[in-house]
């Protein structure tokens, strides 16, 4: 056969998950579909109720035509003129912007459903939709968001949350607890973790051959050598200088509320901040549309648009679609570039 008369590459779809059904989900998808071409988007499912989603697409007046597909394989070539959905069944109707927790179990199902197709090699990545986690934690979730569900489902491995922007790419190294118990539970071996992870996944995933880290300090100013709290001294500057000595480049504890500038930013890589909102405060600040979330450690890869259910907005065709989007197209970038450079056996 020669060259001209090969056959046409077959992508392996992504899998997106239904998300929380009161919620923005169904709407971002069907609008993230219909940016396909414009946005260069890797073939997707998305494992969901189709005659929702054919309601949902005719009462926003979407133009998208929905498509039923009994395995992953078939959804590739059925995504230039449809939206492949693998069917779910919800026990209840899906009323917008009210919670249900009567189909919380088909979310938790949706979400095993990605993992298993991704880990068969039947989807090459997972996009989650949002979830609402207090409607899950009535269903018997134990977890405290997907990042932990996820590394759960993979073996118990030791997850990170990377978010993602344009300009910024933040890791909290506690993620959703408390702030008071964020502080107490900060230790040097986790920040250590954190960082060893992301520099990994940095040189995996993004193709940064010397990733430089810089580490925030817990306290305003990190701490101005112990005279605004101990923990910079005897918690993240041990982490630093471990971190150093394993060959990272690294710089910190940094005063937190001067490492966000757009001059100081060009000096770093990632920045790994001791909590959550401390990573996703200036995250969100400087392009709240576009973040993205990726979740590193784990065997496969997994993105997430960077916001909530926002149920307040559900079923009023005015949701954003852009950090979907940027999760899907980050997803398939990473996918590229682990198949161009696969990790050595």
């Amino acid at each position: 056969m020669t060259q001209s008369a090969k056959a046409p590459l077959v992508l392996t779809p992504l899998a997106l998950t239904i998300g929380e059904p009161a919620g923005v989900g169904g709407e971002i998808t069907l609008k993230a579909w219909l940016a396909r071409n414009s946005e260069h988007l890797r073939p997707f499912f998305v494992i969901d109720v189709p005659e929702r989603l054919t309601q949902l697409a005719a009462s926003l007046k979407l133009d998208v035509p929905v498509r039923a597909v009994a395995t992953p394989e078939q959804a590739t070539a059925i995504f230039p003129t449809a939206l492949p959905v693998l069917p779910i069944a919800l026990p209840n109707p899906v009323v917008a912007g009210k919670l249900d927790t009567g189909n919380a179990p088909a979310v938790i199902a949706a979400i095993k459903k990605a993992v298993e197709f991704v880990q068969q090699g039947r989807a090459a990545a997972i996009v989650t939709n949002p979830i609402q986690k207090e409607t899950l934690y009535a269903a018997g979730f134990r977890h405290p968001g997907h990042t932990e569900y996820l590394a759960e489902l993979a073996g118990g491995v030791t997850p990170v949350m990377m978010l993602a922007g344009p300009e910024l790419r933040v890791v909290p190294v506690t993620i959703h607890v408390a702030l008071r118990q964020a502080i107490a539970a900060l230790r040097t071996e986790d920040i250590v973790t954190t960082g060893e992870i992301t520099a990994a996944g940095l040189k995996r995933d993004f193709g940064i051959t010397s990733p430089r880290l810089a580490i925030a300090g817990l306290n305003p100013h990190a701490g101005e050598n112990g005279t605004i709290g101990r923990e910079d001294i005897e918690i993240v500057a041990p982490a630093v200088k471990k971190l150093r000595d394993l060959g990272i480049d690294v710089t910190g504890p940094m005063a937190p509320d001067t490492m966000f500038h757009a001059a100081a930013r060009r000096r770093y890589d990632v920045a790994i901040c001791m909590y959550h909102d401390q990573a996703l405060i200036p995250l969100k600040t400087l392009d709240f549309d576009r973040g993205v979330n990726i979740t590193l450690g784990l065997p496969f890869i997994r993105t997430s648009p960077d916001h909530g259910t926002a149920l307040d907005i559900a079923g009023k065709g005015v949701a954003n679609p852009a950090s979907l989007i940027a999760a899907i197209a980050l997803a398939g970038e990473l996918v590229e570039r682990r198949v161009a450079a696969p990790i050595p056996a």
